[in-house]
């Protein structure tokens, strides 16, 4: 494992070893499909049948729709934003596709069927991830505090704060809606915080840290956990610059 990989695993146990309350439980893993190594994956959401994926990083970032074909994905259409953009979290919302950027304070408004750009709106912070619930998009930022923003004037209209018992859990990242249950990647570890809305109460965490570690072992460039879709039974999971997008069990 090299010492990136070494110092990744020794973040991942210390980080791990902070979120004590709620219980940790490890995914079943039931499949898996390649992943795109050169993307740095920032949102991931299935449109129907098609996944539909963010990346980042300054000049690289995109977004992406695949069709699953067999074991694979194939790549059906594309869209890039502007070199001076860090793209981050996505979700499609009616005929629009909404994508963050990072430091800009802004969101592209995408066509949600011709990948055209059809606008782009102030964010009051950073952006991370997005995702969509009733009848408001959900953003999250860095913090514990999950921003519903108002899909139309684009303004807050209300914050909702994550707790684990007391203790606020920060570094809340990509983000994914089942009903009224969030789930959440907690920047640099392995885990996905499983949220109950509207109380933003953690009920568990997916514990992914050991299969961080052994792809660590033999993929020492890539990136942390990032990226959760949901395809109306399962959940599919992947990270920045990861060779793989696997599929978990009910």
């Amino acid at each position: 494992m090299g010492f990136k990989g070494v110092f990744a695993a020794f973040l991942l146990l210390l980080t791990i070893s902070a979120f004590a309350e709620a219980p940790h439980v490890v995914p079943t893993i039931v499949d898996s499909i390649p992943h795109d190594q050169s993307h740095f994956t920032q949102g991931l959401f299935f449109d129907g049948r098609d996944l539909i994926e963010t990346t980042g990083l300054y000049g690289k970032s995109g977004m992406y729709r695949y069709a699953m074909d067999g074991k694979t994905l194939k790549m059906l259409d594309s869209a890039r934003l502007a070199d001076r953009y860090f793209g981050e979290g996505s979700i499609a919302v009616g005929d629009d596709i909404f994508y963050l950027t990072w430091k800009a304070h802004k969101a592209f408004i995408y066509d949600r069927r011709s990948f055209k750009p059809k606008g782009e709106f102030n964010i009051p912070t950073e952006g991370w991830g997005l995702t969509y619930w009733r009848s408001a998009l959900l953003m999250s930022n860095g913090s514990n505090s999950l921003l519903q923003i108002a899909p139309g004037g684009y303004y807050v209209v209300g914050v909702i704060p994550v707790l684990d018992g007391g203790r606020a859990v920060t570094m809340l990242n990509e983000l994914e809606i089942v009903g009224d249950t969030l789930y959440a990647n907690i920047w640099q570890t392995g885990l996905v915080a499983v949220i109950s809305l509207p109380s933003g109460k953690v009920l568990k965490y997916l514990d992914f840290s050991k299969k961080v570690m052994e792809l660590l072992d033999k993929y020492p460039n890539m990136d942390v956990l990032n990226g959760i879709a949901y395809d109306g039974k399962n959940l599919w999971v992947t990270g920045k610059l990861w060779p793989w997008i696997y599929k978990l069990a009910q």
